[in-house]
């Protein structure tokens, strides 16, 4: 079709990503169209172990896609891409935590900074290769999560708006327990239950922060993430790097 395109997931490896790739293959979701090609962008935030386990889910859930396509309508194209941003991460929140807690009621922001740092990492990426869309499998089931509430995803949205591209998150509403992502991906043939997730550091830790302090928090990282992003597509490495210094110089000269 003339009017297909390139789209982008936000891949863990995890039920809802996977159930979102094999969607995105079959052009199954509303106002959606079936993507020309599919990038799975997964991670890596240095904190984690294990990272074969997402890129072998892949491999093994796009071997049964290929086996389910017909003749006429052949397997999507699709891309996993291993991406590190890890320093990004540590510039958004380790380095300078003990400085930054106290500005949000003491909570515990880690992973909402390191999803901070995907997105605006995902975002690069799909400027620079000219993908339009980038889906997440965030769900309604998760919504615990502080960087799965609405506050969240409309200031990603936002974000990467600003710069050409289009955040959605096609299942959140449809994914609201996690009986239906089982019956979405037993439909598919793929695997449905867990063991497709790296295992990170920081893997159900304790936070209790209010849709406020995630949200100001945000707020107050969106002119440097912007920067950011601005300085490394226009090629300016150092300004970059500038933007996020390492922790253990704060406050020197």
């Amino acid at each position: 079709m003339a009017n297909e395109q390139d789209f982008a997931i936000l891949f863990s490896g995890g039920t809802d990503s996977l159930a979102l790739y094999g969607l995105l293959t079959a052009g199954h979701l509303q106002d959606l169209m079936r993507p020309r090609s599919i990038h799975l962008l997964h991670m890596l935030n240095g904190m984690s172990r294990f990272h074969d386990f997402p890129k072998e889910r892949y491999h093994v859930a796009r071997k049964i896609l290929a086996k389910r396509a017909s003749e006429k309508e052949k397997l999507v194209d699709s891309f996993y891409l291993e991406l590190d941003m890890g320093r990004l991460f540590q510039g958004l929140w380790l380095d300078t935590y003990e400085i930054l807690m106290p500005k949000y009621n003491g909570k515990n922001l880690v992973c909402v900074a390191c999803k901070l740092a995907m997105h605006t990492r995902a975002i690069i990426y799909c400027v620079e290769n000219f993908v339009p869309m980038l889906t997440t499998g965030y769900t309604k089931k998760q919504s615990y999560y502080p960087e799965q509430t609405p506050i969240f995803m409309e200031k990603m949205a936002d974000l990467s708006s600003s710069f050409g591209i289009a955040t959605t998150f096609p299942v959140y509403n449809e994914f609201d327990d996690k009986t239906v992502t089982r019956h979405v991906l037993e439909d598919f043939g793929l695997p449905s239950t867990g063991g497709g997730e790296r295992k990170c550091l920081f893997s159900q830790t304790l936070t209790n922060a209010k849709e406020d302090e995630i949200g100001q928090y945000v707020d107050d990282m969106m002119p440097k993430l912007k920067s950011f992003i601005d300085f490394r597509l226009d090629g300016k490495v150092k300004k970059a790097a500038e933007i996020f210094p390492p922790g253990n110089t704060y406050g020197q000269e």
